[in-house]
């Protein structure tokens, strides 16, 4: 039964969503994410996935104390994202609770520098987060181009231990017109035992009934859920979500 993985993301400290990640489209729907995810731990849901926007254009974490305050006020399971660069960034993310880490430029930029985390602090820890446009992974916010193709981009790391792979096609981001099924499909006939999170572009229940019978593993979704285009008890009674 596929994870469902509901996403806060951060700007100035407020629960915010941007469309195909542009900042210009920045919308707040709530100044509290942490009674916004205390609501999804009532709910039903065990995980939740954190994305530091400010972090991201940063290139360093910044909203740890939200993540702090996020993790001492539930039991859910957080991975957080965005501006991880550096050892040291990594070391506040834990230390704030966060029980994985989501890291993608580094992997792209620095990539012994990514396989000595995952040496460090395990591959049940690190999620390696592909973010795609036209095929290939876009680093920094995406507000870079790389030149390297998703899957042997993938090949690389999953043959190098990583287990957790967090894959965003991002012409799809914050659309609501569907997620990139078919990519998720893909990725799991080349990888079966990868722990693949798909993320983007969910538009309702339909589509994460779709990637369920793709065999898709886990999904993040956050405008739907802020759009009002999910009923949430609904869900979580047609998927109830464990303990991890």
């Amino acid at each position: 039964m596929i994870t469902l993985i509901p996403a806060i993301d951060l700007i100035d400290g407020k629960c915010v969503r941007l469309t195909k990640g542009d900042y210009a489209t920045k919308k707040v729907y709530n100044e509290d994410p942490v009674a916004v995810a205390r609501e999804f731990e009532a709910l039903g849901f065990r995980r939740l996935h954190v994305v530091d926007l400010d972090g991201a254009r940063s290139h360093h974490v910044v909203n740890h104390k939200v993540l702090e305050r996020i993790t001492t006020a539930t039991g859910l399971v957080v991975d957080f994202g965005g501006g991880i660069k550096t050892e040291e960034d990594l070391h506040i993310v834990f230390e704030s609770g966060a029980e994985l880490a989501t890291v993608g430029s580094i992997a792209v930029t620095h990539p012994e520098l990514f396989l000595s985390w995952l040496q460090e602090f395990g591959a049940d820890r690190l999620i390696l987060g592909a973010d795609v446009r036209g095929g290939f992974i876009s680093i920094n916010g995406w507000k870079e181009e790389s030149k390297s193709e998703l899957l042997p981009f993938l090949k690389e790391y999953i043959d190098r231990g990583v287990e957790h792979v967090l894959c965003t096609e991002i012409s799809k981001d914050g659309m609501l017109q569907g997620p990139a099924t078919e990519l998720y499909r893909q990725i799991m006939a080349a990888y079966p035992d990868c722990r693949l999170i798909a993320s983007g572009g969910i538009s309702g229940t339909e589509d994460i009934h779709a990637l369920d019978r793709a065999g898709i593993p886990s999904v993040v979704f956050g405008k739907a859920i802020y759009e009002g285009r999910i009923d949430m008890k609904s869900l979580l009674e047609e998927f109830p979500q464990t303990n991890l």
